[in-house]
């Protein structure tokens, strides 16, 4: 049961409904608590009932290791132990195992062995790997004493399932989420329609800009003996902003929804694409798996708090595991290495790399703010710009379906100077339309795109980046709180109307759904 799905719009209403009834009639908060379980667990079941067990036994084994943690404080490392072995065993199963068979089995292949691994038909449970994760964290925190162990299963097991974030995150921490179910949450309506314009906005993101850009990104991608080098540019370039719509997309909606029910969530997004370094980029993207990744694996590494060249080892080590939590494949691996790299070398450089800015006259020292180190204005839009051309170029690797593919666009990216030579003799022969769709393959018939569909897709990014901009000091919904009625109400149906009509025909999973 995907949020953008009428099934969904059906669902939401009724836990709505029952739960408030609950909270204000019967006020009973175990009451409250067990009817929000039973709509978690058929919110997940709905997906793949037999796989409802999988998510029971992850909550069952954290739930007592915490419990036994707390009691037998002599053995608490080896009870932690069995918890973290057993769940990512359970996870390493479903998402890793044909990926290692693959790879020993093409070891064996270069080797000229006749040994060879099976494969097996596994289909991945949705969600795994965010509450595997979200469980993790509460074993571990109740390991360091950061949180006392849950006693109350139900409690606990809501923790774990809760249907807003249970698929796609965002990845929970237990000190945040764990104590909003044992208070009673009472009708806000400044928290429900704060909620309802979130979702809004995030159903924006999803139906209207993620999925229109997947049309031609897909098409390129999936469609690699007709695409260009400069179609393949152009389709990584909506790649980014097509992955970074649809999964920011998702988190809004799943933030509005929890705040509807009187549950804050942690922010998940916070304008990457304003980063000016990679660091800086992983800071606001995908926010509660980087601390997460910062909190139990870059601190326990050591942190910064060490020698430089072991600093840049931990965060390629961090940025490794990243790229092989999105996925079970080489090129996810590749991907975050090269992220790795990227923010290693900015750590390398930084002195050089300041120096030459203070001889410039472009930088300067200032111990009062954080870094120790002013830029001016214009040179930090020309940082966001390398930064944000970074992270399209790491976005090639992660998008392409296979290593083969990757070599592939790679080969035919280098020809972009080339096509655009071609490009500009056939201008006068053609037209300068007519060579501009053939350069990046403008075709409904081929791509899915026409120069109308570039345009609006253009357009759309644009509104983006000019909401992210308008709300990089306060929260989108509190800004149009503010404004007269009639502005307010022209934005509401604005967005109501571009949600209903401007959507792109045919649903799209989410792109992390499969992560």
């Amino acid at each position: 049961m995907a949020f953008n799905s009428v099934q969904f719009l059906l669902f939401f209403p009724i836990v709505f409904c029952c739960y408030f009834f609950c909270t204000l009639v019967i006020k009973k908060n175990i009451v409250t608590q067990t009817v929000l379980l039973i709509f978690s667990l058929f919110f997940y079941a709905c997906w793949e009932p037999a796989y409802l067990c999988l998510i029971l036994i992850s909550v069952v084994i954290t739930y007592f290791s915490g419990i036994y943690m707390e009691k037998f404080q002599t053995h608490k490392g080896l009870i932690l132990t069995v918890s973290l072995v057993s769940n990512l065993a359970i996870l390493f199963f479903f998402k890793y195992y044909n990926f290692f068979a693959d790879s020993l089995n093409w070891c064996f292949v270069s080797a000229k062995s006749d040994a060879r691994i099976p494969g097996l038909n596994i289909l991945l449970p949705v969600g795994i790997s965010f509450y595997t994760f979200q469980a993790l964290g509460y074993s571990i925190d109740v390991y360091k004493g950061k949180v006392r162990a849950e006693t109350n299963f139900i409690t606990y097991a809501l923790f774990v399932t809760f249907f807003p974030q249970l698929v796609a995150g965002p990845i929970e921490r237990t000190g945040n989420l764990l104590p909003q179910f044992k208070i009673e949450h009472s009708l806000d309506y400044d928290r429900i329609t704060s909620g309802l314009k979130l979702a809004a906005w995030g159903f924006f993101e999803k139906v209207v800009i993620a999925d229109r850009l997947a049309v031609y990104v897909n098409g390129i991608y999936n469609n690699l003996e007709i695409a260009t080098g400069w179609s393949l540019l152009l389709a990584t370039f909506l790649f980014s902003f097509q992955v970074l719509c649809d999964f920011s997309g998702y988190s809004d909606i799943a933030i509005g929804v929890a705040r509807i029910l009187g549950f804050d969530l942690m922010r998940n997004f916070r304008r990457p694409f304003f980063a000016k370094s990679v660091g800086e980029t992983w800071a606001r993207w995908h926010i509660s798996l980087s601390t997460w990744f910062k909190d139990y694996l870059y601190f326990p590494l050591g942190g910064s708090r060490v020698s430089k060249f072991r600093h840049c080892f931990n965060l390629l080590v961090v940025m490794a595991v990243s790229g092989f939590w999105h996925g079970a494949a080489w090129h996810y691996v590749l991907w975050g290495v090269m992220h790795g790299i990227f923010q290693s070398v900015g750590i390398l450089t930084t002195p050089v790399r300041r120096k030459v800015l203070v001889a410039c006259k472009l930088g300067s020292f200032d111990n009062s703010i954080k870094g120790g180190f002013r830029v001016k204005r214009g040179w930090q839009f020309v940082q966001m710009f390398i930064t944000f051309c970074l992270f399209i170029f790491a976005a090639v690797v992660f998008r392409a379906n296979t290593m083969a593919d990757y070599g592939v666009i790679m080969q035919k990216m280098s020809h972009i100077p080339a096509e655009l030579a071609n490009a500009l003799s056939s201008v006068h022969a053609a037209g300068a339309i007519e060579a501009f769709r053939n350069l990046f393959v403008l075709d409904e018939s081929i791509s899915g795109y026409g120069i109308k569909h570039c345009a609006a897709a253009l357009g759309c990014i644009a509104v983006l980046l000019s909401a992210d901009l308008i709300t990089r000091r306060e929260r989108g919904y509190d800004i149009i709180k503010r404004q007269h009625f009639l502005i307010r109400w022209i934005c509401y149906y604005l967005l109501v109307f571009a949600i209903l009509f401007c959507s792109v025909t045919g649903k799209t999973a989410f792109v992390y759904f499969q992560f």
